[in-house]
């Protein structure tokens, strides 16, 4: 496989929220390269802990009474959100340059807990 069609392919898992479905279907299917499965993990832990953060904060900011303290919620909010995309942009920048594609801790911790049992 070429470089190009490489990067194409593993690029589509690190797509902010869109790349987990690919992703969680290669999982399922348990098909594809070891660098694809472990992708894979990844870009679902990123995606799931900005799912939680995100809903939790929200919640957080529309539930207190204090305006100022909801403000702050809400701007972490975006923070948090901000992190995301640009957390994709920097692997999807590593992946192009030919790179390994990890987050320090992040990657053994996906790796840690979506790894199939079976395996």
């Amino acid at each position: 496989m070429s470089r190009h069609a490489k990067f194409a392919l593993l690029a589509f898992y690190l797509l902010p929220i869109v790349g987990t479905i690919p992703a969680i279907w290669t999982l399922y299917r348990g098909q594809g390269t070891a660098e694809q499965r472990s992708l894979s993990r990844l870009s679902i832990l990123l995606a799931l802990s900005w799912l939680i953060a995100y809903s939790l904060l929200g919640i957080g900011g529309n539930m207190t009474a204090s305006t100022v303290w909801s403000v702050r919620f809400l701007y972490l909010d975006g923070l948090i959100t901000s992190g995301y995309f640009v957390s994709c942009l920097v692997l999807l920048i590593r992946l192009g340059r030919g790179t390994s594609p990890k987050l320090p801790g992040l990657s053994a911790l996906a790796n840690q807990l979506f790894r199939s049992r079976s395996a």
